[in-house]
């Protein structure tokens, strides 16, 4: 089914809840994968949206699919299953390689882990790595576009009132950072993308969740971390994530270099230590390559 404009209010109850740490997943992942069979008037830009997911990531998870007709009947892998970034576990932590937010505790004492997609700044306009905090919010924000963007489009008036064309969406987290908001959008079909000045925009329902889950002072932490390691249930995990040249590429043309990280085996070697585990080196070379973006076993 192809959205439109008005249709995604209306799908807004339906999308993918949030991502909770589930016991059984104790050792640093969570959520569930799934399998979404395509029918006609399937884009993966919809499916995306439709299953609260982020385009690339999507993309990414299911190499050879048509972006644009991937054809009645195909299955869609639903990389909903996720490794937590190596960053302390409090606050907001934003994972750019794999373009997700996490939530840790979100409700005081029950230690869940939220997470939901987003769109970050694209080449030239990165969002930044390294700490800073939620300082305040908004509801319904004016946007005020920066001189370096009125500069690229002229046109753009000084100050943007609230409403459905403005940018920032009916939410605005602003951070210690200035000039770099956790914000909804006006254009969902960019959550998942590099697309942004630098600010971390989110899906308009997504973002309504957090709003109300924040508080000013919130510790957030930015990292760039393409690939992810656990131990679950006595396997270790390794997931892989395209570099952002790749995403680029995968843009551009539906497909990416390949381009194994140079310390992917020496990270497993270094987990793998003092454990009675046999590596699956195949496996672990395949995932490098791949970089599909969700868990997958290097042991046996």
């Amino acid at each position: 089914m192809r959205l439109t404009v008005p249709m995604i209010a209306a799908i807004a109850a339906l999308a993918m809840l949030p991502l909770i740490r589930q016991p059984a997943f104790a050792g640093g992942a969570i959520g569930t994968t799934g399998i979404h069979v395509a029918d006609e008037a399937d884009t993966l830009v919809d499916i995306a949206i439709d299953k609260g997911l982020g385009f690339l990531e999507l993309l990414a998870a299911n190499p050879g699919v048509d972006v644009w007709a991937p054809g009645a009947g195909t299955r869609i892998y639903l990389p909903r299953r996720h490794l937590l970034p190596d960053a302390p576990e409090t606050g907001i932590v934003i994972n750019l390689a794999d373009m997700r937010l996490y939530l840790f505790d979100a409700v005081p004492g029950r230690g869940e882990v939220l997470s939901w997609p987003i769109g970050i700044g694209r080449e030239g306009r990165a969002t930044p790595v390294g700490r800073t905090s939620a300082v305040r919010k908004t509801k319904d924000p004016s946007w005020y576009p920066p001189a370096s963007i009125r500069r690229e489009k002229p046109w753009l008036p000084v100050r943007v009132a609230a409403g459905p064309d403005n940018p920032l969406g009916s939410r605005a987290i602003y951070l210690g950072w200035p000039r770099y908001l956790i914000h909804g959008t006006d254009k969902p079909y960019g959550v998942g993308r590099r697309t942004s000045s630098g600010c971390i925009r989110m899906y308009p329902w997504d973002v309504e969740t957090l709003f109300d889950l924040v508080r000013p002072g919130t510790p957030v932490r930015v990292v760039n971390q393409p690939v992810k390691l656990a131990w679950i249930d006595g396997d270790l995990f390794v997931e892989v994530h395209p570099t952002g040249a790749q995403q680029d590429q995968l843009e551009e043309r539906g497909v990416f270099d390949p381009e194994t990280p140079e310390d992917l085996e020496a990270r497993v070697r270094d987990a793998t230590r003092g454990r009675a585990a046999v590596v699956d080196w195949e496996a672990v070379r395949t995932a490098g390559v791949q970089r599909l973006g969700y868990p997958v076993p290097v042991t046996r």
